[in-house]
């Protein structure tokens, strides 16, 4: 038998990771994580190469298992849009890599993703892929601790009681079903604050502030790992000061937004 299991390992902390995950990472024949695809200029066009840094999931990963047991796969992760081209030609190579470790004789591969595999994760992607390349491969997931979990634990805060509903929204879809999730009451919790598609912090203020939600709400970035940030969203979402007259504008910056939540 083939398995794919996606395993989850928690937003950042290794001490969150499950004894389940741990277990099943360590009896894999191979593990792979998702790195980030950075692209490089090249004669025939711009090409990509992998990150040389380890990602989010490999990091928590290595706290478990040797670093030479660990496999990169190379993903869009910071593509906006939805599935776009680079976001589909990046899974159908991921997925091909996995038909290659399946034909080479591994049994058991595992595929390492932060949070929960089965919310908001590129396994679910990958999973759907393999299937078209492998047939009979049977997919399993772990579950994981998600990153909403950890920041209501760490900031202290109930993320629903008794009958109050729960509501996840991805920023990067656009306000109007922020708007929606505000409108209906309960606990929001916001994905991808700050991501490239998402509401400027401006927007995403005003709208808080509208739904008498500013004061209350936390956000949360790099939950368990170096430059943790935890802090009430009136702090972070202020508008940036204007640079002094004359000043040169900021340099851009390429580095994939964490995931935040309020």
């Amino acid at each position: 038998m083939k398995l794919l299991v996606g395993v989850g390992v928690g937003p950042g902390d290794p001490e969150l990771v499950t004894v389940k995950a741990v277990r099943v990472l360590r009896e894999a024949d191979v593990v792979l994580v998702p790195v980030l695809a950075v692209p490089i200029p090249g004669p025939a066009g711009p090409g990509h190469a992998g990150s040389p840094e380890p990602g989010r999931a490999e990091t928590i990963i290595r706290a478990y298992v040797a670093a030479d047991r660990v496999k990169r796969l190379q993903f869009a992760l910071n593509d906006t849009g939805g599935v776009t081209p680079r976001r589909a030609a990046a899974w159908q190579a991921a997925a091909a890599v996995v038909a290659e470790e399946f034909a080479a004789g591994a049994a058991t591969v595992a595929f390492g993703t932060l949070g929960d595999p089965n919310l908001y994760s590129t396994f679910s992607y990958l999973a759907q892929t393999v299937r078209e390349l492998v047939p009979g491969v049977t997919v399993q997931t772990v579950a994981g601790i998600t990153a909403m979990q950890d920041l209501a634990s760490r900031a202290s805060l109930s993320l629903a009681e008794g009958t109050e509903q729960l509501t996840l929204v991805p920023l990067n879809g656009g306000v109007a079903a922020l708007d929606q999730a505000l409108a209906r009451g309960g606990t929001v919790v916001g994905y991808k604050v700050g991501a490239a598609a998402s509401p400027a912090p401006g927007i995403l203020r005003d709208r808080l502030q509208a739904a008498g939600r500013l004061d209350g709400a936390v956000i949360g970035a790099r939950l368990g790992l170096p430059g943790e940030l935890i802090a009430p969203a009136s702090d972070l979402l202020r508008p940036p000061a204007p640079p002094p007259p004359g000043a040169p504008p900021p340099p851009p910056t390429h580095k994939t937004p964490a995931k935040s939540f309020f």
